[in-house]
């Protein structure tokens, strides 16, 4: 049977209602109905697909894919409504549209989610525009009323009119339930410091170690980035959270959030780095974490395999990820950065920290350490990318700005994981020429009273150093290249590659224009 444009208006006016009021039940969490659905279309997507995504789109291919599956929710409670609404018509029952619309949009929202309670919002969303849809119309059966334009008209403009309303109040308590999933107290509980050492004392010493310049973050980053494989990111109450120890091994361990707690823990510096990031890009930080090494649990487990390789899981997210061994000894479960409790997006209750090594093997939202009896791939070797191995050196170029006498001041961060940065170059003359650049000092080593598992040496091993060169600038626009040298003495190397399949590499170069400055 043929949808008429009312119904068609109506239905769509419900779709976006129920998903605004899903928002407001949920907020940014799993049970919001958007997510699992935006979750299953990445999953779905070919390799290929990600990867233009990741290398050309940026963080704007996840917000279309959030964008495309917020459509196809949209579409499907617009299609239920339709089908109520005609259900009733065909009954010629009054109410009949508005609880089938209710129980079926439930239904749907409880089913994708799994979440039947915050399911509740997205129905009462859908079922509050059918119903003003429908008793719209039987107010407006009077006989000087009773035409079938005026009907359809009462509809939509009864239906648009309370599902903008909805949408407010969908969107001002959807932020609510967003920030109280997001703050960090409510994950972590309590300090994430010690009784022995002040965490605010390494915080105030790596500020104090920080170049000032604009467009450039000081020593510890002011919005460490964020990539996952979701736009939604899971939820978990450290009560309900568990590490399985599994595999290839002599003894397979449970531990729960507090058995984390008890042990020995450490504080550390540690930078992390996206292999997806563009050279220069914006998607390497640093932070001060706090939490237990992993060391001693695989002395505890005692593995069995000669593969020598370990997968990391994370079940809130379907996130996995293989990588060596040897990689994870040094590494630590972290729940604490910078000071607080782990905040949610960062991997809240625990996540792997694991020093030198792309951001991908550094899993958030751990579940599941499994000893390996042969190598598999992980989830983004699957999709062709190589991102397990060490970071490759940078020497990133950020911040600029022009003094008062007319100089102009450049600076960034330079990173090279465990083999460290020793100097960096820089040339205000496309490459000509070679200026050596003013570095901080090394940040603090590990702290905490697992140095002895951990490693207690003076400096930190894997966190980066902030440079920066002061120069007379040449008139116009000119052309600053940046360089690194690992502390052993070996330069980066120059030639540029793209972050495709391994990660990107080579010199920074970066026009500067003192007159914009």
């Amino acid at each position: 049977m043929p949808v008429s444009v009312s119904s068609a208006a109506v239905g769509v006016a419900a779709g976006v209602a129920s998903v605004l009021g899903s928002y407001g039940a949920a907020g940014f969490t799993p049970g919001f109905i958007v997510a699992p659905v935006e979750s299953t279309l990445s999953r779905l997507m070919p390799g290929q697909v990600i990867t233009f995504a990741i290398t050309v789109l940026g963080n704007l291919g996840q917000k279309l894919n959030l964008a495309f599956a917020s459509l196809l929710v949209v579409g499907v409670v617009a299609a239920v409504a339709v089908l109520a609404t005609g259900l009733g018509r065909r009954l010629d029952r009054p109410g009949v549209p508005t609880l089938a619309t209710l129980v079926a949009v439930w239904a749907l929202a409880a089913a994708v989610t799994l979440q039947p309670v915050q399911a509740l919002g997205a129905a009462a969303g859908a079922g509050l525009v059918v119903g003003a849809s429908e008793v719209s119309v039987s107010l407006g059966r009077f006989p000087e009323a009773r035409t079938e334009d005026g009907n359809r008209r009462r509809r939509v403009v009864s239906a648009l009119g309370t599902a903008a309303a909805a949408s407010v109040v969908g969107v001002v308590a959807g932020r609510s339930q967003t920030d109280e999933a997001t703050d960090g107290s409510s994950n972590g509980g309590g300090s994430a410091g010690d009784r022995t050492f002040d965490v605010a004392d390494r915080i105030a010493d790596a500020e104090a170690k920080s170049f000032d310049i604009e467009g450039m973050d000081p020593a510890i980053s002011e919005g460490f980035y964020q990539v996952d494989i979701s736009s939604v990111n899971p939820n978990i109450a450290p009560e309900g959270w568990a590490l399985k120890v599994t595999g290839a091994v002599e003894n397979e361990l449970a531990l729960s959030y507090e058995d984390i707690r008890e042990m020995d823990h450490e504080h550390r510096f540690s930078t992390i780095r996206c292999v997806g990031e563009n050279l220069n890009g914006h998607k390497m930080d640093n932070a001060l974490w706090t939490g237990a090494p992993v060391a001693s649990i695989i002395e505890e487990a005692a593995p069995t395999s000669d593969c020598n390789c370990v997968m990391l899981r994370a079940d809130g997210d379907g996130f996995f990820e293989e990588f060596p061994l040897d990689a994870l000894r040094p590494g630590m479960l972290a729940y604490g950065m910078n000071g607080r409790p782990l905040p949610r997006g960062h991997g809240a209750p625990v996540r792997a920290v694991v020093p030198g090594h792309w951001g991908e093997v550094n899993v958030k939202w751990l579940t599941e350490i499994e000893f390996l009896e042969k190598e598999q791939d992980g989830y983004w070797e699957k999709r062709g990318w190589h991102g397990t191995g060490p970071v490759k050196t940078v020497a990133k170029l950020h911040g600029k700005e022009r003094r008062d006498d007319g100089r102009v001041v450049v600076g960034g961060h330079a990173y090279a994981g465990l083999r460290g940065i020793s100097a960096v170059e820089v040339s205000t003359d496309g490459g000509d020429s070679w200026t050596e650049a003013e570095l901080t000092e090394r940040l603090g080593g590990v702290t905490g009273p697992a140095t002895d598992v951990g490693g207690g040496d003076e400096f930190a091993a894997d966190a980066w150093r902030s440079w920066r060169h002061v120069y007379d600038p040449p008139e116009g626009p000119h052309e600053v290249v940046v360089r690194a040298y690992e502390r052993d003495g070996t330069r980066q190397p120059e030639e540029s590659t793209g972050s495709f399949p391994s990660g990107p590499s080579g010199w920074v170069s970066e026009t500067v224009d003192p007159s914009n400055l």
